[in-house]
């Protein structure tokens, strides 16, 4: 068993480890220099949004703003992992203050109000709201501000994250803006773990990087933690077409 001695931290077989830059390890995967004109907006950091967030800090966001109106309570220090010090307090201060401590130099905003038509946004839009609604509200007003969404969903451990960076890919997110009468009782993630929720969010990060290498990004994933199964929007569109042969659509529809 290993154990820490701060006395051999300052050994010269430790310091052969050590460097300046903190995005070393990234270099050839990050295109850092790309992220130096960007700003990154998170509305809503409960279960995903708090991990996209803080996340963006450590990959090296320059300017991070959160939108949240909601305070730290008990059950988000274990699915959203707050801290027992952040009860009470406002979720984007927490958030903010953490998110700093990870880059000191980060310039963050904070808003502890709900999602106004009329806030101005990052060109970057992480959207990790918990109802279906809200979802349709944010993109509705955010749709031709900005040039790259994502937006996380949890329900317990079946994570779907979907993305837009083209027409393409917003006919295609437009499409899973299901009524709010049809979607299940309680906020998506009613039913959450910390670990899924960190899932969700490295996959948001994941397509945010491939936007930003002019990869090919997937715009609607699928991944069953409890069935091990990953599904694309191909999947997606066969279930849809197969749903519309079964159930007849209102007219004029």
């Amino acid at each position: 068993m290993s154990r820490y001695h701060p006395a051999l931290s300052n050994s010269p077989r430790h310091a052969m480890n050590t460097t300046t830059d903190r995005f070393a390890r990234q270099h050839d995967l990050v295109p850092r220099h790309l992220l130096e004109s960007l700003t990154a907006t998170v509305i809503g950091v409960g279960a995903i949004g708090r991990p996209v967030a803080l996340q963006l800090a450590a990959l090296g966001v320059h300017r991070l703003q959160l939108i949240d109106f909601d305070t730290v309570e008990p059950t988000n220090i274990t699915s959203q992992g707050y801290h027992h010090a952040d009860l009470g307090h406002a979720k984007v201060d927490a958030t903010a203050r953490e998110a700093q401590r990870i880059a000191p130099s980060l310039e963050v905003t904070t808003l502890a109000d709900r999602f106004r038509p009329s806030r101005r946004c990052g060109d970057v839009v992480f959207c990790c709201v918990d109802s279906i609604q809200t979802r349709g509200t944010v993109w509705k007003s955010l749709q031709h501000r900005c040039r790259f969404w994502c937006d996380g969903r949890m329900r317990g451990e079946v994570l779907r994250i979907l993305t837009v960076a083209d027409p393409d890919s917003a006919t295609l997110y437009a499409e899973s803006l299901f009524p709010p009468a049809t979607a299940q009782r309680g906020s998506c993630t009613g039913r959450s773990t910390l670990y899924a929720a960190s899932v969700a969010a490295g996959l948001m990060l994941h397509q945010f990087v491939r936007w930003l290498r002019r990869q090919p990004f997937e715009p609607d994933l699928t991944l069953n933690l409890l069935a091990n199964e990953l599904t694309g929007s191909e999947s997606h569109r066969a279930s849809s077409a197969i749903r519309s042969n079964l159930v007849p659509l209102p007219s004029g529809k």
